[in-house]
């Protein structure tokens, strides 16, 4: 499978039409500001769904949500002369989520899951509600949002949604605002809510989804970016290529494990210290023999997040959901779509990947420094150690952060805590497993970075012996803003850059210009 995500920068503009955009398009605006349009297909779509549920209210059925109250409250009926309000008070009632509020790229990936999920035509929602919605994403107006106190919908969605109606807060410079004076200061108008549009954008994945993306986002960069650092590891403890022959992986049937070996040959192609090293050992230890093994295992991880959570966001998990065919000329049709199991336990997995890789950054790290395994390397990889720590640290750094990583992939989808008097009994509580799996997935990106900056310093000491091609010109990069350690210094900063790369993406694309896209 070949995926690819560094394009997501240079999109401009993402169109709607089926609401089933690329994760690269979904990004672009999320994260990079995109400007967002809808087609014509996909307004007439919205209007047509729109008129369908408003001739089911005028024939009065009964609609989960619209005629009847929430949750337990199902059992209270509502007369069609307070179905508007019931919006409202779902709004109002609902914006209970407390602590550090959502940073703006969260709130952006929300409002435009919004969008997708409601932009299908299957929720009754006004394309008025979604034109608000678009336009405050092309204006950057953010909401705000506390982050924390959701089991997987209704309480940080209540707080962007009462921005939409201009009673909550939007950000400006850095600073909130009442939402209904920032909102006219842009020449937008508070939305008016109307039937079931404050449950739709209440209910559903949405927010689970929206912060599966921004991780599985990151995570596609941060793996892609481990292998790099891998081959920088292997040319830096002079392993023996041997063990990444082929005809080795052709023996285990995991298409990911000889895709990840594959990428090492091709990255350590025409390397001095490769040649001379061959014959050197019989075998290397794990963290050389066994690098595509893992790497491949935690990549197949990754890519079955892919699948699923882009399933997810392609898909619409509204209740209830509006459809033109039916029993009865047409059907509201009450489900259990607003499930978020598919993408917390692929959540789950992302921040498992990044564990599992952890483990193999954080003993590359200890074995380059570590003058006992280094094979000959000063101790710390620093000239005069002693007077020098050099790189010492950076290693406490990296167990510091996979001891972190350990606790952050124990899965929460396998947990429950029943809500609602107990009619939302088997709950997902998939929010904090996307919501963690971001955080799981920053702390591996140091740890990349940290990786990266200790093979570089120990490739210097090989001089004259030179790496590959392709190792050196990762090299050449990086040492333009970082130089060689000769003795102690403030290293922070040095960590700091590389990271920026890692997320960025910089240096999957130097590899790629030379060999071509990394198999995956």
């Amino acid at each position: 499978m070949m995926i690819s995500v560094r394009n997501a920068r240079k999109i401009q503009k993402v169109v709607l039409t089926d609401c089933k955009p690329s994760l690269e398009e979904f990004i672009a605006v999320a994260k990079f500001g995109a400007i967002l349009e809808f087609s014509q297909e996909m307004k007439d779509k919205v209007n047509e769904n729109r008129e369908l549920l408003e001739r089911f209210l005028q024939e009065g059925r009964i609609i989960y949500g619209v005629t009847t109250g929430f949750g337990e409250n199902v059992r209270y009926t509502i007369s069609p002369k307070d179905a508007e309000t019931l919006q409202e008070n779902i709004v109002r009632t609902h914006s209970v989520a407390v602590g550090e509020p959502l940073n703006r790229e969260q709130v952006r990936a929300i409002m435009l899951m919004t969008i997708l999920n409601a932009g299908k035509g299957h929720s009754g929602i006004r394309l008025e509600t979604l034109e608000l919605i678009r336009q405050m994403l092309n204006q950057d107006l953010i909401p705000f949002a506390p982050g924390e106190g959701s089991v997987g919908y209704l309480g940080v969605e209540g707080h962007l949604a009462m921005a939409y109606i201009g009673e909550g807060k939007i950000y400006e410079n850095g600073r909130t605002f009442p939402a209904g004076m920032i909102l006219q200061k842009y020449g937008l108008k508070p939305v008016k809510l109307s039937y079931k549009e404050g449950l739709s954008m209440l209910n559903g994945t949405i927010t689970v989804t929206a912060l599966g993306l921004l991780a599985l986002y990151e995570s596609i960069l941060s793996v892609q970016t481990a292998e790099i650092a891998g081959a920088l590891c292997y040319e830096a403890l002079r392993g023996t290529t041997k063990a990444l022959d082929p005809r080795i992986h052709a023996m285990k049937l995991h298409e990911e494990e000889q895709n990840a070996a594959a990428n090492l040959r091709k990255i350590l192609a025409g390397s001095a210290i490769m040649e001379k090293y061959r014959d050197h050992k019989v075998q290397d230890c794990y963290v050389l023999r066994s690098m595509a093994h893992i790497q491949g295992a935690a990549n197949k991880l990754i890519k079955e997040a892919y699948e699923v959570i882009l399933d997810e966001m392609h898909s619409i998990s509204d209740n209830p959901e509006i459809f033109a065919t039916g029993e009865q000329d047409g059907v509201a049709l009450m489900c259990g779509n607003f499930d978020g199991t598919y993408v917390g336990e692929h959540a789950d997995m992302i921040a498992m990947a990044c564990a599992i890789l952890g483990n193999l950054v954080e003993r590359a790290t200890d074995r380059m420094l570590n003058r006992n395994l280094n094979d000959g390397l000063p101790a710390f990889l620093v000239k005069n150690p002693g007077l020098n720590s050099g790189l010492m640290i950076t290693q406490y750094t990296s167990a510091g952060l996979q001891n972190e990583l350990k606790h952050l992939a124990i899965p929460v989808t396998i947990d429950s805590i029943s809500t609602c008097a107990n009619q939302e009994d088997p709950v997902s509580m998939a929010y904090y497993a996307s919501k963690k799996a971001m955080k799981a997935v920053e702390k591996f990106q140091y740890m990349v970075a940290i990786e990266i900056y200790v093979a570089l310093q120990a490739l210097d000491f090989l001089k004259p012996l030179e790496p590959s091609p392709v190792v050196q010109t990762v090299r050449d990069y990086v040492r333009r803003e970082v130089p060689f350690v000769e003795n102690d210094r403030f290293l922070y900063p040095d960590i700091v850059w590389i990271l920026a790369e890692v997320r960025n993406g910089s240096l999957i694309a130097l590899v790629e210009k030379q060999i071509g896209k990394l198999l995956f």
